[in-house]
C-alpha cells in the first residue's frame, strides 16, 4: 500500500466520500482505477519553479466514487460492480461496461468449446453423445409453475369448467405431436447456441413440452405449419434444412458479443431496465395467481396466467422461475437477449413487409414491459388488438 500523501486531486475525492459518510482510501482509488472502474485524474498545468504539476479529478469521478464505495468490496467481481453502477445510471467508463456485458456472454459454455473450428455437424454429434452420457437435461416446467397450472385446472373443474378448453383443439393442426423430453430440450438448446438457429420441429416440440397439460397448443401448431401455411414467408426466413435463422447462421454467443460491443449505450440501458421490469412482472403474476388459488377463487391473475401459458409470455414466466438468483451477469445476459430479439424483429420486418405486428399487443403474447419495447412495431400497420377474446387463437 502506498504510504505517500494523496495527491490534491485524490484528496478531493476522499473528502467527497467522507462528507457522504463513506470510508474510501487512497489504495481503494488505485484498485478501482486498475480495474477501469474509475478514470484517472486529469493532468493540469505546471506549478512552476520545479514544484511539479497539478491535476484534477474527472467530473464523473465524484459520483463514481460514491457508487464504488457502496458496491465494491472484498470478493466483489469487477464486472458485477460495473453492472451495478450501470444499473444506477452512473457514468462507468464505456469500455468497462461493454466488457462486463461481454463477460456475461462468456458464462455460457458448452461441451466442445475448446475446439470451436470443428465441423458443426460433427460437433453436434459429439454434443449429443455427451448429453446422453452425462445425463444432462433441461427443466422445462419449474415446480412453482406446475403447481399454479394444476391449481387453476383443479379450481376450474370444481366450478364445472374444463381447462384447458377443448375448443383449443380446433386451432391445432398437429394430430400427433411429439413434445421434447428434458434430454431433447438440452440438445435443442445447445444446438441453438452453436448455430444461432432452431428447426421449426424442435421449436414446436419445446413449446408443447413447456405446456404439457394443454389439450392443444395453437402457437406450437402455427410454428410447425409455417412452411405449409405461408410458403413464401418460409422460403424467406428458413434455411434449406428448415431452421429459422433471420440473421447469420453462426454461434449465437458471437451475435450477443457483437451487441455487447456495438449497441448504443442508451439501447443497452433501456433493455436493461426492461429486463428488470419483465422479471418483476413475472414474479408478481406468480404471486397474484397463487393468492387467488389460496382464496379458492380464480380471478384476473389466473386469467392472465392462462393466456400467457400459450404464448411467448409463458416462456418468459418459465425462464424467470428457473432463475431463483438473478446476479448482475444474468441480468446483462437477459438484456442482450432482449436486444437480440428486437434485432430479429427488425430483420423480419425487412424480410417480410406487412407483418401483423399488432398481434404482439394481444394479452399474453408478450410480457407487458416487452410490448412497450416493441411498441414501434405494434403501432406500425394496424389498430391494436383488444386484450382477450379479440386476439383469437393466439391469445
Amino acid at each position: 500500500m502506498s504510504t505517500n500523501t494523496p495527491s490534491a486531486a485524490d484528496q478531493l475525492l476522499l473528502d467527497h466520500a467522507h462528507r457522504h459518510g463513506l470510508a474510501v482510501t487512497e489504495k481503494m482509488l488505485e484498485v478501482w482505477r486498475s480495474r477501469r472502474l474509475l478514470p484517472g485524474n486529469i493532468p493540469g498545468g505546471g506549478l512552476g519553479r520545479g514544484k511539479g504539476s497539478t491535476s484534477s479529478p474527472a467530473p464523473e469521478s465524484f459520483d463514481l466514487v460514491l457508487g464504488l464505495a457502496r458496491h465494491a468490496g472484498r470478493g466483489k467481481r469487477p464486472n458485477d460492480v460495473a453492472l451495478l453502477l450501470f444499473d444506477e445510471g452512473l457514468p462507468v467508463p464505456e469500455q468497462t461496461v461493454r466488457a462486463a456485458f461481454t463477460a456475461a456472454v462468456d458464462t455460457i459454455t458448452l461441451h466442445g468449446d475448446d475446439a470451436p473450428d470443428r465441423d458443426p455437424d460433427q460437433r453436434l454429434d459429439d454434443l449429443a453423445d455427451h448429453i446422453a452420457d452425462a445425463g444432462l437435461t433441461v427443466t422445462l416446467v419449474p415446480a412453482r409453475a406446475r403447481r399454479i397450472d394444476e391449481g387453476i385446472a383443479r379450481l376450474a373443474r370444481a366450478g364445472g369448467h374444463t381447462w384447458p378448453p377443448a375448443e383449443l383443439a380446433s386451432f391445432d393442426e398437429n394430430p400427433g405431436p411429439s413434445p421434447s423430453t428434458p434430454k431433447d430440450a438440452a440438445l435443442a438448446a445447445a444446438s441453438a447456441v452453436i448455430t444461432g438457429s432452431m428447426s421449426l420441429e424442435d421449436m414446436g416440440d419445446m413449446l408443447r413440452a413447456m405446456n404439457p397439460t394443454a389439450v392443444a397448443n395453437p402457437i406450437a401448431s402455427l410454428v410447425e405449419t409455417t412452411r405449409k401455411d405461408a410458403p413464401e414467408v418460409a422460403d424467406t426466413v428458413l434455411t434449406d434444412d428448415g431452421h429459422l435463422a433471420l440473421g447469420p447462421v453462426r454461434d449465437a454467443r458471437d451475435q450477443l458479443r457483437d451487441l455487447a460491443t456495438t449497441a448504443p449505450l442508451e439501447d443497452l440501458a433501456r433493455a436493461w431496465r426492461t429486463a428488470e421490469r419483465v422479471r418483476q412482472w413475472a414474479l408478481d403474476l406468480c404471486t397474484r395467481a397463487e393468492e387467488e388459488l389460496a382464496s379458492g377463487r380464480l380471478g384476473e391473475a389466473a386469467g392472465e396466467w392462462q393466456k400467457c401459458r400459450y404464448a411467448v409470455a409463458g416462456l418468459v414466466l418459465l425462464s424467470t422461475l428457473k432463475q431463483r438468483e438473478w446476479p448482475p451477469a444474468q441480468q446483462a445476459l437477459d438484456t442482450l437477449l432482449l436486444l437480440y430479439q428486437l434485432e430479429d424483429f427488425q430483420r423480419l420486418d425487412h424480410l417480410v413487409p406487412g407483418c401483423q405486428w399488432h398481434l404482439l399487443d394481444a394479452e399474453g403474447m408478450m410480457p407487458p414491459p416487452t410490448r412497450e419495447l416493441l411498441q414501434d412495431f405494434i403501432d406500425r400497420n394496424a389498430p391494436r388488438v383488444r386484450a382477450g377474446a379479440d386476439a383469437g387463437p393466439v391469445s
